[in-house]
């Protein structure tokens, strides 16, 4: 088997990277030898690889989903967004760049094509099939000249193509129409048919409009998937996205202890691996909230400043809405407080920024004894070291680098008090070092809070991951889509008018 399937939407967010996952972990279970693509991510959420190479984390989830170690060549080329017009161009792992979106679409894309589809016959020769994951819409018809990741991948590896769509949004079946009849005659030729997302209730009351979509397009829907609560995996980006997911919305035991845990994550500018707080959600008892006004930090028991794409902007925005003042004053009465990277930096006394901000010399908010100066070369490393007593496993992605001239060592970091800092994301994915770290929090901060004793976030994932893998093997045609994966789109599928415009 050498097969291949491109996963697009009618829309961002209709659930194609859930759906790649579970598509992903339903072969898997099959003994295929499976892996994930995307030819283009843009996400401030993003992983560090074993070889240091930095990829999205949607991609990373799905390579979990398919039982395999993640690789720069599952996500060629990612984009991290350092304001409204501008990113961070990131190819194969590594940065190259900044560059604005008219620069990118202005010619800079169209020469990536070439490196993205080298990068999936790479894959396509070591697995068994690659399941693609589109961005946005592949009706894009102001990018579809330059477009790499949706149409341009799948006419350019002769993928055929499934279209999902958020029935829950509402207009499904004018947005899988409208989907195909935009598109050039060449590109509809791959279009295979259709999946519906998130519906809720009888699906015969859906089957009449299925069965006129057919007639209308010539081309049938491969599954109709139930809303599920607690579905999402580590998506692009959005606390939208992050705060429906697997640990927020599933049953929650009750706290072990007398007390319920606190924590308020400052939501600032260009937030980057917000994921990192999910581990803390995991645990039963404790409750997570994104805040953005200082009177939110009034009565949480651990405030989190996370990381960011912009560390100096995030300074100036956490002082303008007064929520620096709060944070100090919260660490003069020695109540906690985490920075974890970008977060971490700001904390310290002093930045020098020539590279991200460019701001030069900047003031931090002097409550660590520490001093950051950006380099050129982004730091990408897959540390593992000692805290609490507990083995740590995390990855480190930043541009400045710390100066620790005190306080008590804390992973990369250092420690003051009740004010903590490191640079490591996903510490807190481990187990032993998570619960030390809650239990040190509860006493600082007076509570009666135990940490579940036996809660895996590795085992939580796993079942976030088989559960996408039941949706797809219980909801969808599954012989249908083996046969669209290993054979690719139908022959004589009709052409839509109108089709893409000249």
């Amino acid at each position: 088997m050498n097969g291949g399937l491109l996963v697009a939407g009618t829309t961002s967010d209709a659930g194609k990277s859930v759906v790649t996952a579970g598509i992903c972990r339903w072969l898997v279970r099959q003994g295929v030898k499976v892996a994930p693509f995307k030819a283009q991510n843009m996400s401030l959420n993003s992983f560090v690889t074993r070889e240091g190479a930095e990829i999205g984390r949607a991609q990373t989830m799905q390579a979990q989903a398919c039982r395999v170690e993640p690789t720069a060549l599952m996500n060629p080329v990612l984009l991290k967004p350092g304001g409204e017009r501008s990113s961070q161009v990131v190819l194969l792992g590594k940065p190259v760049g900044e560059m604005t979106a008219r620069g990118y679409h202005g010619g800079r894309q169209e020469r990536l094509l070439g490196t993205v589809l080298d990068s999936l016959a790479e894959l396509r020769g070591v697995y068994d099939a690659v399941i693609c994951e589109g961005a946005g819409s592949p009706a894009e018809i102001n990018l579809r000249r330059t477009d790499i990741v949706n149409m341009g991948i799948a006419r350019g590896a002769g993928l055929p193509v499934l279209i999902v769509g958020d029935i829950d949004r509402g207009g499904v079946f004018a947005s899988f129409f409208g989907t195909v009849a935009l598109l050039a005659p060449e590109d509809q030729a791959l279009v295979a048919g259709f999946l519906v997302n998130k519906f809720r209730g009888d699906v015969s009351l859906l089957e009449p409009g299925l069965d006129m979509l057919h007639g209308l397009t010539g081309r049938r829907t491969y599954g109709v998937l139930p809303f599920r609560h607690g579905l999402g995996i580590d998506e692009e980006d959005g606390l939208r996205v992050s705060l429906r997911g697997t640990v927020r919305e599933s049953v929650v035991a009750p706290p072990v202890g007398e007390d319920v845990l606190r924590v308020a994550v400052c939501a600032v500018p260009l937030m980057s691996n917000f994921t990192d707080v999910d581990a803390l959600a995991a645990e039963p008892g404790v409750v997570v909230r994104f805040v953005d006004r200082p009177e939110e930090l009034a009565d949480a028991d651990l405030v989190i400043v996370p990381g960011t794409r912009g560390t100096v902007r995030a300074l100036e925005w956490l002082r303008e809405r007064g929520l620096a003042d709060g944070i100090a004053r919260r660490v003069a009465e020695g109540r906690p407080v985490l920075g974890v990277c970008g977060g971490f930096q700001l904390l310290g006394e002093h930045i020098e920024d020539d590279v991200e901000s460019r701001a030069g010399h900047v003031e931090g908010l002097g409550l660590l004894p520490v001093r950051v100066r950006f380099a050129r070369e982004k730091t990408l490393t897959r540390p593992v070291g000692e805290a609490l007593g507990e083995r740590v496993e995390g990855y480190e992605i930043h541009h400045g680098v710390a100066e620790v001239l005190g306080g008590a060592p804390f992973l990369d970091g250092c420690r003051v008090g009740q004010t903590w800092g490191t640079h490591w994301h996903g510490s807190l994915e481990s187990d032993g070092f998570r619960r030390a770290f809650l239990r040190e929090v509860a006493a600082a901060a007076g509570r009666r809070f135990v940490p579940a004793p036996d809660t895996s976030f590795a085992a939580l994932r796993e079942e976030q991951l088989d559960r996408l893998g039941d949706l797809i093997e219980q909801h969808a045609d599954t012989d249908a889509l083996w046969r669209l994966i290993e054979s690719g789109a139908p022959s004589g599928l009709p052409f839509v008018p109108p089709g893409a415009p000249a």
